[in-house]
């Protein structure tokens, strides 16, 4: 860390400590312009107020707590929400050449022929809403979510994609959503962490830990992932002939210690090991109560197709409820199963009956709690897959320029359907949202202003939306 970015992140000019200073700093211009560097961002702790307390936003927010539910590999919008008859009916043929001028494929070549959707469509709800038969339990809620079928990205393989759409960057070492987020709101429990991963699915997510990472945001703001079965987190308990007295003793000794040291040269990272060590210490008892679910009631279980003792998307699911119930600010499950290159028909079968029951539960459940209302659910991969065929006849490749995703609750309009893309589905024709606008919107609705929820690094501003992005107003409520 610099000089610069240092004591830009201090809220109170006593935390400089002066040997540091010295040491690190010398003297001369910088001097000059120590003022302006020390001046409060508003969301910097105070000494003495852990870095998660929660926080005020620029505005009154309308959601106040995210679960966002990624579908990692990057679901094909063309088998389930979004329904072309053209396409149906042009398939086997070559697509338009006008259509693929300038396009790049990430595997196939762009002028493969056309592939027909493979399942059915029907409307559902008040509200018209057109699903695949794959999602049966969604088209029961219908009623609820807005469903965005105009999203468009900047990348089309999956790490860049899966980083661009959580960090709001292609680049390795930004902050993610979440991170953002409790950076920003801070978190409303005390014996949990503010920004909870979970991973379900073949594998996990191409983009890795950087998809829940702090990036130049201080490490108390990353993602801390929870295991579906045993201990939460790996070493959460104590090992054999450590119990609790000799456990509180050690903290409180090495407590002292980093106290001495965060004195002496006043390195934010001090604090955040202080805060992990008593995060962990408390999460001995809150965090296997959580994730107990079995303390559920039965018809909540077989709602969500839980099943305790089993890890699994269910199970990560009704977590998610049982952590934001708790306090807990930004919840992110990853699934990671949805790049069908080929088995496109038996892959998607598979990946809707893991997780459509779940989502669907999920939207119940909140509404039934009364917490639907202040909690944004997302719902989405990185990308879409392309109308062109891959892998024979059941397969598609990746596709950027238009796929979709669909949101629920914290300030969304129900039941509303938004933007198209082109008979083929090939790109957005009306309402196009971009993975900035996405965030944009996401920061607006938990009472941000996003250009001005910033961080300085290495001599400049970042923010979430980078240079770009604006609210949807349409999908407001």
């Amino acid at each position: 860390m610099n000089c610069q970015d240092y004591l830009h992140r201090q809220a109170d000019p006593k935390q400089v400590a002066r040997r540091w200073f010295l040491q690190q700093c010398g003297v001369g211009l910088g001097a000059l312009a120590l003022g302006q560097l020390l001046g409060d961002d508003g969301y910097a702790a105070p000494a003495g107020v852990s870095p998660l307390a929660p926080k005020t936003p620029h505005h009154a927010p309308k959601a106040k707590r995210v679960i966002f539910l990624f579908m990692a590999g990057a679901p094909s919008h063309l088998e389930l929400f979004d329904n072309k008859p053209t396409l149906a009916r042009l398939d086997g043929t070559l697509p338009p050449p006008e259509l693929l001028k300038g396009y790049r494929a990430a595997f196939i070549n762009p002028s493969s022929k056309l592939l027909g959707p493979k399942f059915k469509f029907a409307r559902h709800g008040q509200s018209g809403a057109e699903l695949s038969e794959l999602l049966p339990h969604l088209a029961e809620v219908a009623d609820d979510v807005a469903i965005v079928r105009s999203m468009t990205t900047d990348a089309f393989n999956h790490a860049p994609g899966q980083i661009l759409m959580n960090t709001g960057s292609s680049l390795f070492g930004r902050p993610s959503m979440g991170a953002w987020v409790t950076y920003g709101l801070g978190s409303e429990s005390q014996d949990l962490p503010g920004f909870v991963v979970f991973s379900s699915g073949k594998k996990g997510p191409s983009g890795g830990n950087s998809n829940w990472g702090s990036g130049f945001l201080p490490t108390v703001y990353q993602g801390v992932q929870f295991r579906g079965a045993g201990d939460p987190v790996l070493y959460l308990s104590n090992p054999p002939g450590v119990d609790q007295d000799l456990q509180r003793d050690s903290l409180e000794t090495i407590h002292h210690l980093n106290t001495m040291r965060l004195d002496a040269v006043g390195d934010p990272e001090i604090a955040t090991r202080i805060n992990s060590f008593e995060m962990a210490f408390r999460m001995q008892s809150s965090a296997p109560e959580v994730m107990d679910i079995a303390r559920e009631p039965k018809h909540v279980l077989e709602m969500y197709g839980a099943q305790p003792g089993k890890p699994s998307f269910a199970n990560n699911c009704l977590l998610a409820r049982r952590l934001i119930e708790r306090g807990v600010r930004f919840v992110e499950l990853f699934h990671e199963a949805w790049d069908q290159h080929g088995n496109l028909v038996n892959d998607l079968k598979q990946n809707c009956r893991d997780t459509d029951q779940a989502c669907a539960a999920l939207v119940k459940d909140l509404k039934q709690r009364g917490l639907l209302e202040d909690t944004l659910v997302i719902w989405g991969g990185e990308f879409g897959r392309t109308p062109m065929v891959q892998g024979g006849n059941d397969g598609r490749d990746h596709h950027p320029n238009a796929f979709t995703m669909w949101l629920a609750g914290g300030g969304i309009k129900p039941g509303l359907t938004l933007g198209e893309s082109d008979e083929l589905g090939f790109q957005t024709v009306k309402d196009t949202v971009h993975v900035h606008d996405l965030h944009a919107t996401l920061m607006h609705l938990l009472g941000f202003d996003h250009t001005r929820l910033t961080y300085r690094f290495q001599g400049r501003d970042f923010r979430l939306t980078d240079v770009a992005g604006k609210v949807v107003e349409k999908l407001i409520a």
